[in-house]
């Protein structure tokens, strides 16, 4: 819930000048629902994919407030973002309605970016993997990835919004375990494919050891993106 309308718009045009001088580089920005409508043709002019923030698991109803993925893909976007922590700790959503958000985004065509992460008592009592496992069990029980693709973002929540990261080695251990889960409940294709994106505290001076890790193939920046001049130089890094 940040930027106006002119400032989000400033935004892509700064780093849509850059991205255009990128080879092989997906870069995707999730901008409030008022604005997606007005920023598509800019995301379209340079190249930059559009998401939506978060959606609801019915195409239409009595659900105040609420917007349908139908919605998003009218508006321009091809991703979502789903189950980020935020959603899941202020607004307490479950992964039952996650589960529901993630099969409804690749019914309609929608890419899922699902979320999972596990706050800081669960990483100090050595649960972080036991969480993963069962969100990801749960927020992908039903759901077939052999016909659509989805990405999945480990976002630690303790490292969100604090200054703190997990550690290269932290992160690059729930990734691989993210991995093997996919290998194991899917395939090994479907693992390999998959992009797995770190977010938490991202930020110019940690991109080059998170990206140096194995499994971490992107990230899902935060408050660092938010302004140019931090956005853009995670968004060059290696190119």
């Amino acid at each position: 819930m940040n930027l106006s309308l002119s400032e989000a718009e400033g935004l892509v045009h700064s780093i849509g000048k850059k991205v255009q001088k990128l080879d092989g580089r997906d870069v995707l920005i999730a901008p409030p629902f008022t604005h997606i409508h007005y920023l598509t043709p800019l995301t379209k002019q340079y190249g930059i994919i559009l998401a939506g923030q978060n959606m609801h698991w019915e195409d239409q109803g009595a659900y105040t407030g609420e917007i349908s993925g139908k919605m998003l893909k009218e508006a321009g976007c091809t991703h979502v973002i789903i189950g980020h922590s935020e959603r899941r700790n202020i607004f307490k959503e479950d992964d039952e309605m996650i589960n529901q958000k993630t099969k409804k985004a690749l019914e309609i065509g929608l890419v899922p970016i699902l979320c999972v992460g596990e706050k800081l008592n669960e990483r100090e009592e050595n649960r972080t993997i036991e969480i993963i496992g069962s969100q990801l069990e749960k927020d992908l029980n039903g759901v077939d990835l052999n016909a659509h693709g989805i990405i999945i973002a480990y976002e630690p929540v303790w490292a969100i919004g604090t200054g703190k990261t997990a550690t290269p080695s932290q992160a690059q251990e729930v990734h691989k375990f993210i991995r093997d889960f996919l290998k194991n409940s899917y395939s090994q294709e479907i693992s390999e494919n998959t992009l797995i994106l770190y977010g938490g505290s991202v930020k110019p001076e940690n991109i080059s050891q998170l990206m140096a890790q194995s499994d971490i193939d992107g990230v899902l920046v935060g408050g660092a993106s938010l302004k140019a001049e931090t956005f853009i130089p995670i968004m060059e890094f290696g190119c």
